[in-house]
């Protein structure tokens, strides 16, 4: 398995998935917002729901961003993490952008959904991979 700080790796899973969790923090406490994203050209983009204000959290903050396949990894896969850390700022995307993060929901949290869209320039990603022990599974590959 290539090293688990390998970005390369980080985004390339990151690519395998289409939501995650931001991690950053909100006057000094932890906090996780869910987002839609793709990456493109080294970078995560993210859609998040206006309503819930985890844009104010993340712009202009380092966060960590994350996703994994623990629900979804099938016989032969291994199980992944992934992760990257980096800056994260307000971002307008371009038409074809738009189109790569594919519809938005019609309602978040019973209200209209209005996206809002970030920028992730990963600094490092780190990635872990799980062995299920007697019927190993396969190692991560991208």
């Amino acid at each position: 398995m290539p090293s688990p700080s390998d970005p390369q790796l980080a985004l390339g899973l990151l690519a395998r998935t289409c939501h995650g969790r931001a991690a950053t923090s909100m006057r000094a406490l932890p906090f996780l917002a869910f987002a839609r994203h793709i990456v493109v050209d080294g970078r995560v983009l993210l859609r998040m729901p206006g309503n819930c204000g985890y844009q104010q959290a993340c712009a202009g903050s380092v966060v960590a961003y994350g996703t994994d396949n623990l629900s979804s990894a099938r016989p032969g896969e291994s199980v992944w993490t992934v992760q990257v850390v980096g800056w994260c700022e307000a971002y307008e995307p371009t038409a074809a952008e738009l189109e790569l993060f594919g519809p938005a929901p019609a309602r978040v949290d019973g209200v209209p959904f209005e996206p809002v869209y970030l920028r992730v320039e990963p600094q490092f990603g780190v990635v872990h991979g799980v062995d299920d022990g007697p019927g190993r599974r396969g190692r991560v590959a991208v």
